[in-house]
């Protein structure tokens, strides 16, 4: 894997983020460090987006910040400009994909059937996304997917949860999953910091838990 993996894989779960405003970005950011999760994937479906990246990474420099829901070549020259260290499509997109890898830029794209599969190991990418993956067919997918294309890690992400991080990280087929459940939008609007970092931390405590077993 590359060291950009290894690093998600070493947090086991990536806080998926939703920003509408950049005034959020600085506290949210320090909520996250401060629970123990220092690293976000922040999704570039608001205006928010690249500007709260940029504040994230520049306020907290050993952050590990990626954007998420990236759709054109354009948003991947955006996000890395602002500071973002990894870009994650949610379906594969050929020209994303190869674009990324041209520029030697970390992509995870999201991939939930074997064709698409096939088309990131071609590519010679060791970790793809695999999105939505409660509605998917979760773990089970994941496994069967899996086994004919053996070198592959998969990165889950929708529908994950406190509740069933279990049975994906248990998983020695996935590196991390993505989640929300600790970074709610309605937590974030309302400014209840404290709160996101008491869930970081206790996200933190159930991967190392799960890991540990």
């Amino acid at each position: 894997m590359s060291t950009v993996a290894e690093k998600i894989a070493g947090f086991g779960v990536v806080p998926v983020v939703v920003l509408e405003d950049v005034k959020d970005a600085a506290p949210l950011a320090k909520a996250l460090v401060e629970g123990g999760l220092p690293c976000a994937e922040v999704t570039f479906r608001t205006a928010a987006a690249e500007e709260s990246i940029r504040v994230m990474t520049t306020e907290y420099p050993d952050m590990f910040v990626g954007a998420g829901t990236v759709l054109t070549i354009e948003q991947v020259d955006r996000a890395v400009a602002a500071g973002a260290k990894f870009i994650v499509s949610p379906g594969f997109d050929p020209e994303i994909v190869d674009y990324c890898l041209e520029k030697e830029i970390p992509v995870f794209p999201g991939c939930i059937t074997p064709s698409e599969v096939a088309q990131a190991v071609k590519r010679g990418l060791k970790v793809v996304k695999f999105f939505p993956a409660e509605q998917f067919g979760g773990v089970a997918t994941i496994k069967a997917m899996a086994a004919p294309y053996v070198g592959l890690k998969f990165m889950p992400t929708g529908g994950v949860s406190a509740k069933n991080l279990e049975s994906y990280l248990s998983c020695d087929k996935i590196i991390a999953c993505g989640g929300s459940w600790m970074v709610k939008g309605d937590l974030v609007k309302a400014g209840k910091f404290d709160e996101i970092k008491t869930l970081t931390e206790e996200a933190v405590k159930l991967a190392a838990s799960i890991r540990n077993k």
